[in-house]
C-alpha cells in the first residue's frame, strides 16, 4: 500500500471544531495511537501531516516508529492572517513574524514548512474560491525564505491562476489545486513539483446532502481529468486523502483514494504513485 502523503491527525472527519478541542488541554494519545495502529495495519507506513497549532502531528510523530511508521510534519501550517487556515495553524501578519515561525519550526524540528496560499472551494458554488489568495510576490518572498532555511514548501492552493504563481514562485508540492486549466497543468506538470490532488475530499461528500451533488461531481470530474492529463505530461503526483477533512476518515481516506488515482490513472497509477511518493519521502 501507499503512504498517504497528506493528512491531519488532529482532525477526524467528523467535525472539526470537537476533533481539535479534543487536544487543547494536551495531544491525546487515546486518540493518535488507534489511528497510527489502523494505518499500520492497513500496510500504511508513510504519512505526511499538514500541520496543526495543537501538537496532535508532533506526538504522531514521536509515537509512529513504534508502529513502523514513518511520519513527517511541518509542526503547525501557516497562513496570513485574516486569510483561510487560522482554525488549524498560526497565522502572521508581516515577513518577520512569518520568520519567526519558520525559525520555530527549525527549533522543534518540523520537516518542512505549510503554508495556505488559497482559501478552499466553495462546495455550493462551482468555480469559486473563498479566501483571497497570495500575491505571487509574497509568494515568492516565503517560499525563499523556508527554501534559504533548508526546507521544502507544502502549499495548499486551489484556483488556476494561485498555482500558477505558486509553481513560479518555486513551490514544492501542491496540495489539491482544484481548478486548473490546461495551462496550470501543463506548467505543474514541467516544473518538477509534486501534486496531492485530495480527490477524496470532494468523492465522499456527494450524496451526504449538505453540498449540491451537481457541483461535487463537476469539481471533481474536473480534477480527475487534470489528473490523468499532468500523468500523461509527465508530471509528479502522490497520493494524499486529506485524512481528517469532512467524510474523510483515517486509513480507509486512504484507501478510498488510492481508488479514485486508479480510475483516473489507470494502469500507470502505482508506477506513477511510486514515483511522486519518492520524491516527497527526499524532499519533506
Amino acid at each position: 500500500m501507499f503512504g498517504d502523503c497528506h493528512i491531519h491527525m488532529v482532525l477526524d472527519g467528523v467535525y472539526y471544531k470537537d476533533a481539535i478541542a479534543a487536544h487543547r488541554a494536551g495531544t491525546r494519545d487515546d486518540i493518535i495511537r488507534p489511528r497510527l495502529a489502523d494505518y499500520a495495519a492497513r500496510g500504511i507506513t508513510f504519512l505526511r501531516d499538514g500541520g496543526d497549532a495543537f501538537g496532535a502531528g508532533e506526538r504522531a510523530r514521536a509515537l509512529a516508529p513504534e508502529y513502523g511508521i514513518t511520519y513527517r510534519t511541518p509542526t503547525f501550517n501557516m497562513c496570513l492572517n485574516g486569510r483561510y487556515g487560522a482554525f488549524i495553524g498560526r497565522t502572521f501578519d508581516t515577513v518577520g513574524d512569518y520568520r519567526a515561525l519558520v525559525a520555530e519550526v527549525k527549533k522543534r524540528k518540523g520537516d518542512f514548512i505549510k503554508l495556505m496560499v488559497s482559501g478552499i472551494m466553495d462546495f455550493d458554488r462551482y468555480g469559486v474560491v473563498t479566501s483571497e489568495p497570495l500575491t505571487y510576490a509574497q509568494m515568492r518572498e516565503l517560499f525563499d525564505i523556508a527554501h534559504g532555511e533548508g526546507f521544502a514548501v507544502m502549499a495548499h492552493a486551489n484556483g488556476a491562476d494561485t498555482v500558477k504563481r505558486a509553481l513560479e514562485a518555486g513551490v514544492d508540492s501542491v496540495e489539491h489545486g482544484a481548478y486548473m486549466d490546461d495551462e496550470a497543468v501543463g506548467m505543474l506538470a514541467d516544473s518538477g513539483a509534486v501534486w496531492v490532488p485530495t480527490l477524496v475530499t470532494v468523492a465522499n461528500l456527494v450524496g451526504c446532502g449538505r453540498y449540491p451533488d451537481d457541483v461535487l461531481t463537476r469539481i471533481l470530474d474536473l480534477q480527475m481529468r487534470n489528473v490523468a492529463r499532468c500523468a500523461a505530461l509527465g508530471g509528479r503526483i502522490a497520493l494524499g486523502s486529506d485524512a481528517g477533512a469532512y467524510r474523510v476518515f483515517h486509513g480507509q481516506g486512504t484507501v478510498d483514494e488510492y481508488a479514485l488515482m486508479k480510475r483516473a490513472l489507470g494502469e500507470k497509477a502505482d508506477i506513477i504513485l511510486a514515483e511522486g511518493e519518492k520524491v516527497i519521502r527526499e524532499k519533506f
